[in-house]
């Protein structure tokens, strides 16, 4: 199994919550062998994690394949560094001229992924899930939308006709909603906890509020009635968000998954999609525990899953 990465993802945001060092430590446990956890599958259950990972760094995604998705406005502001205030603090990030091709990085890496997944049944990026960006705008950590940028290549280089969007974020992926509001083709499900950022959440094809402090046995089992339902648009690529952050030790999350949990999540969607004959890229979103270690290790225990999957 593809798993795309590049060491520029690990980029300086001072006194920000997003831990970017968390793609670096990812792909440091993958090197290892993966990190021992009671979320990871056991080796004697013929599921092995994950042993030397194709880990294959991606190119910057082309300004033109940016088009396919964001406004042409919008992408010459981030071009030519003349965001305005108003758009660096919708943005909420420290915004530096280098994040534009940082972020065009991530972008090409969920296209990699996704392209991988077409060709070979499954793949994953350990960035990406930039769900919050619209077509004139970035918000919420987001400068662009990856995952929307990554179905149009798709639909433009590989006659992808039908996708699908499972987004287990904790914050609803209002971004990706809106992009693909009138699209038929593009069937969008967010899981998420109905009050928490964004305040506005466009209507996906399927969305699923939950209220503050669910645990593990409320969320999968909406989880699992929802699966079917997304299932039955006969999605020829399904992109999952594998946010970490509704772990209940996230820090920017309400919602009180265990790592067990989470890993039951990942478990879920990736038997739907191999139930279906949907090829699966993972793209790992957010996450930002008060300790970083509990992130890495519920990101680490998606790939190892996904790895065990291909065996």
């Amino acid at each position: 199994m593809k798993v795309f990465y590049s060491p520029r993802y690990e980029f300086s945001l001072p006194g920000h919550i997003w831990p970017t060092t968390k793609y670096r430590l990812i792909a440091e446990a993958l090197r290892s062998g993966g990190r021992e956890s009671s979320a990871l599958p056991d080796p004697a259950s013929g599921r092995p994690g994950l042993s030397g990972p194709a880990i294959v760094e991606p190119v910057e995604a082309s300004w033109e394949d940016l088009t396919l998705v964001h406004t042409a406005e919008y992408l010459d502001k981030l071009r030519s560094n003349t965001l305005t205030a108003e758009d660096i603090a919708t943005l909420e990030l420290p915004w530096q001229p280098a994040l534009a091709d940082a972020f065009r990085l991530m972008v090409g890496g969920t296209c990699a992924a996704a392209r991988a997944a077409m060709e070979e049944g499954i793949a994953a990026h350990l960035g990406g899930g930039l769900h919050h960006a619209f077509a004139n705008h970035g918000e919420g950590f987001c400068p662009v939308n990856d995952v929307a940028v990554a179905v149009r290549v798709m639909q433009r280089d590989r006659g992808l006709r039908r996708a699908a969007i499972v987004d287990c974020d904790v914050h609803h992926g209002n971004g990706t909603s809106m992009i693909f509001e009138r699209d038929a083709d593009v069937f969008t499900f967010s899981i998420h906890q109905q009050h928490n950022y964004p305040f506005f959440k466009p209507r996906s094809d399927l969305d699923i509020g939950l209220e503050d402090e669910v645990g593990d046995e409320r969320y999968l089992a909406a989880l699992g009635a929802a699966l079917p339902r997304v299932m039955e648009h006969r999605p020829e690529l399904v992109v999952y968000l594998a946010g970490a952050d509704p772990f209940e030790g996230d820090r920017l999350g309400g919602l009180k998954l265990t790592k067990a949990g989470l890993a039951e999540r990942d478990r879920l969607v990736i038997r739907a999609c191999r139930a279906s004959g949907a090829p699966l890229a993972t793209v790992l979103a957010g996450g930002y525990a008060a300790d970083v270690r509990d992130t890495v290790d519920i990101h680490v225990a998606t790939i190892e899953l996904m790895a065990g999957d291909t065996h």
